[in-house]
């Protein structure tokens, strides 16, 4: 059954209708606090999380920071129930909260716009793309041209992505080349000789564009090479362009 993470402040009455509402619209719901030490014990995977607080959110910034980085790393969609959407909006960036439910709030009307949310739009629909780039900036924009499509998870380091793919499945890897420690060769040569895995189409994502650069990238047989230097519009249609041809095969 998936599963649906409730997250608030404590457990009222209110969480727990709103519970009960989506567990009778077919999910398993996990209730926690708004809490870094409770939140830092998920480890199951969640096709939503609702975020339900009416005080003051002074006193959670920690708190909802945590919750922001575990929803944007792991690409869960955040539904907030409240009247302080500005001020959770100072923390919590606009375009990662995918809808704001003010009070008075409908539970079953809550219940069946997530739930048809999760249906069209959830993770099991979309394709998982894991982006691999040791720049913050370069992976916040991949993820931004990216999410409305398709299910993006980031790792800043080839390790992280290593020590992903070991526990995870992605239907595509867009790897940078050069990073420090274990660059992007290392990263798409563990990949393939790893058996488990070694099928998962790599796409390099890289700003060398020199010939021998090209060369060597493509010696290592990835599935693609794009440049960071290209509009985002054709980033995405390349992309998109790359799973349609994956349909015919």
């Amino acid at each position: 059954m998936q599963k649906i993470l409730m997250v608030a402040e404590k457990n009222s009455f209110f969480v727990i209708s709103m519970s009960e509402q989506l567990k009778a619209v077919g999910y398993d719901v996990v209730s926690m606090e708004l809490e870094i030490n409770q939140l830092s014990k998920c480890k199951e995977e969640y096709e939503a999380v609702v975020l339900y607080i009416e005080g003051d959110m002074k006193d959670k910034t920690k708190d909802l920071i945590f919750l922001r980085d575990m929803v944007i790393e792991a690409d869960i969609p955040l539904f907030y129930m409240g009247n302080n959407s500005e001020e959770l909006k100072e923390v919590i960036q606009s375009h990662v909260i995918k809808e704001v439910f003010k009070r008075p709030i409908d539970v079953k009307f809550v219940a069946a716009k997530i739930d048809d949310f999760i249906k069209n739009y959830g993770r099991h629909v979309k394709k998982k793309i894991l982006v691999v780039d040791d720049s913050g900036t370069m992976l916040r924009n991949v993820k931004g041209w990216l999410e409305d499509k398709y299910q993006v998870i980031l790792a800043n380091s080839g390790a992280m992505a290593i020590k992903y793919l070991a526990i995870n499945r992605p239907d595509l890897v867009l790897l940078d080349y050069e990073m420090p420690v274990v660059d992007g060769r290392q990263v798409l040569e563990m990949i393939r000789t790893e058996s488990e895995f070694s099928d998962i189409p790599v796409i390099f994502l890289t700003s060398k564009n020199d010939r021998d650069s090209i060369i060597k990238v493509m010696g290592l047989r990835p599935e693609g090479y794009l440049l960071k230097n290209m509009e985002p519009e054709k980033i995405v249609a390349e992309i998109d362009n790359f799973f349609e041809k994956r349909k015919k095969l």
